[in-house]
């Protein structure tokens, strides 16, 4: 593909899905890779007015300052305005309970819309192209999805647009090397340490062998079920009206309407997910239309009971004000805190102590925790690290293993030291402050309902 043709795709593409317009700036990526530096070079090309912004993650040492300064004088090169941010990544991600991918996403976007927002920028340009669209979607089956997972990126999501979707990786190398534009290589993207470099280097490769144009041919496949997604929520749609009533601030579901359509499970995951109910939750209320009268499913701000023959859904008022925290235990004496039983304390001397081997006693080096502690309740996203185990997990995926109910899950109570998770009040303690044959001073909770 030569370079022209290759200028005529993407502004096809931009013009066929409503993507740009020249009447307002764009917030272009740029990180430095190949992909961002010919997003910027190809948009101004076209006539558009960018802002190149570049995220320093520091994360890579040397090289991020490298392709920070790489970028600064790219955009001085393509005669564009560049903005720039550094990002103590590795912090945040710790604080928020996240991965480094994740925390990256969460820290990159929020900066960007809030760039668009102060230039007045109708969107935020990223380069992601065909290929990654294809990992994407294997990624995505690898971990379980849904009909939207199929369908993977989009050309516009909210004021996010993608204008490099139709083009692969090959043909922007290709479009680099025919402008003489030079680029970065972030050297971690050639590890398989992470998921998508797998699926990348090892993966797709070994799908070329069975089909070369294996890549194409998925990236088609996803478009042919971008049509069947839009019948499919059509039908969603028109399935509401028949089965939903609103009175009085709540929504009936019809059990027996809600019965009788081709997948009660996909109606009730379409509209209840987006509110925050898991897929774990939907397959129990969707047994509980079965069921006596009387259960309750919570989510954030939602609560769905079964009433006879309906399911009764509520939107609530969240008060963010309202703190989870249910005690606070301000210094290591002997003491007790009363909840919905009684938990007490006690400060030992660590020679010679003999550990408690039930689930109603919790022992910890007392020179290793932050005091204040705090008892709250669990969070969604809350992680901790098991006693016994290497890895932190979430604790939803532990109560899900150990099956507690939703009333169980609501009940649970949560002893912290600062951020980290120590003890399940009743259950499993968390690893990292154990009592050692180092420890001299040992602080010994008991917890009796």
């Amino acid at each position: 593909m030569s370079a022209f043709t290759f200028l005529q795709q993407v502004e096809a593409f931009i013009a066929d899905n409503r993507l740009l317009d020249k009447s307002a700036p764009v917030v272009v990526g740029i990180s430095g890779g190949a992909d961002s530096v010919a997003l910027l070079h190809v948009l101004t090309r076209l006539g558009y007015s960018c802002i190149a912004c570049h995220c320093n993650f520091n994360l890579r040492g040397d090289e991020s300052l490298r392709d920070r300064n790489f970028t600064c004088e790219t955009a001085r090169a393509f005669g564009v305005p560049f903005d720039e941010i550094s990002f103590d990544t590795q912090r945040y991600a710790r604080k928020q309970s996240l991965s480094i991918e994740m925390a990256c996403r969460q820290l990159r976007y929020d900066w960007f819309e809030t760039k668009r927002r102060e230039y007045g920028a109708q969107a935020i340009a990223v380069a992601h192209h065909r290929d990654d669209s294809v990992e994407t979607l294997l990624l995505n089956l690898v971990r379980g999805t849904g009909i939207a997972g199929l369908t993977s990126m989009r050309p516009r999501n909210g004021f996010v647009v993608r204008p490099f979707l139709p083009v692969s990786r090959q043909e922007i190398e290709a479009y680099l090397e025919d402008q003489h534009l030079s680029h970065v290589v972030d050297h971690t993207n050639l590890e398989t340490v992470f998921v998508r470099n797998k699926i990348r280097l090892e993966v797709l490769p070994l799908l070329r062998t069975i089909n070369p144009s294996a890549d194409r041919s998925i990236y088609t496949t996803m478009q042919n079920l971008r049509e069947v997604e839009r019948v499919y929520r059509d039908a969603i749609e028109r399935q509401r009206s028949e089965v939903l009533t609103s009175e009085a601030g709540e929504t009936r579901i019809s059990i027996e309407r809600l019965m009788a359509l081709p997948s009660p499970r996909a109606f009730l995951f379409e509209l209840l997910s987006p509110c925050g109910f898991v897929p774990d939750q939907i397959d129990e209320i969707l047994a509980a239309c079965s069921g006596e009268s009387g259960r309750v499913f919570l989510a954030p701000g939602h609560r769905v009971v079964k009433d006879r023959d309906t399911l009764i859904w509520v939107r609530q008022e969240v008060d963010e004000s309202q703190s989870d925290v249910v005690a606070t235990i301000a210094s290591p004496c002997e003491g007790e805190v009363l909840l919905d039983g009684c938990l007490s304390y006690r400060c030992v001397e660590g020679e010679g102590y003999e550990l408690p081997r039930d689930k109603t006693h919790a022992c910890f080096d007392l020179d290793k925790l932050e005091f204040p502690l705090t008892i709250r309740r669990w969070r969604i996203g809350d992680r901790f690290r098991p006693f016994g185990m290497k890895g932190s997990r979430k604790l939803s995926d532990y109560f899900r293993d150990r099956k507690y109910s939703l009333v169980d899950k609501s009940h649970a109570l949560l002893l912290c030291s600062g951020d980290t998770i120590l003890w399940i009040l009743g259950e499993r303690a968390a690893d990292g402050y154990r009592v050692t044959s180092e420890t001299r001073r040992v602080i010994e909770f008991n917890y009796k309902k």
